[in-house]
């Protein structure tokens, strides 16, 4: 889902102003967003999730060009944690196919019936060999 996205489903689904208007509250909100996880506040929204800013530290990095050992700063990164709600949703409307499905909005169809599971076969089936990992630093 894109900001212009957003900004059509807040103007289609709260209604009472202009396109333009809605464009600036959804501009509004994410800029108090970046705003606030700037200066390292956590961020909740209830029902959602929580966004996070969180310190990584100064560790050692590998040129993958030159193979040189360089030292990778310190800096600070965004981290967002579903609650228990968002989560809980999304597993009830998974996708059954393994592919990325484009959002929309009107509600969602039924589910199709599970598939029967499969037999138990006489034999159980043994994990595939796993081959030995090779070592990245040559």
């Amino acid at each position: 889902m894109t900001k212009a996205e957003i900004v059509d489903h807040v103007y289609d689904k709260v209604g009472g102003f202009s396109k333009k208007e809605a464009t600036d509250l959804v501009d509004m909100l994410f800029e108090m967003l970046k705003e606030r996880l700037a200066v390292g506040a956590k961020i909740k929204l209830s029902g959602f999730g929580n966004f996070v800013v969180k310190v990584k530290r100064q560790r050692w990095g590998l040129n993958p060009r030159t193979k040189e050992r360089i030292t990778l700063p310190t800096r600070r990164v965004v981290r967002f944690k579903p609650s228990p709600v968002l989560k809980s949703h999304v597993n009830k409307a998974a996708p059954t196919t393994g592919s990325n499905p484009v959002l929309t909005l009107e509600p969602a169809a039924a589910a199709p019936a599970p598939a029967p599971a499969p037999t138990p076969s006489a034999k159980p089936e043994t994990p595939p060999e796993r081959s030995p990992r090779s070592s990245r630093r040559g």
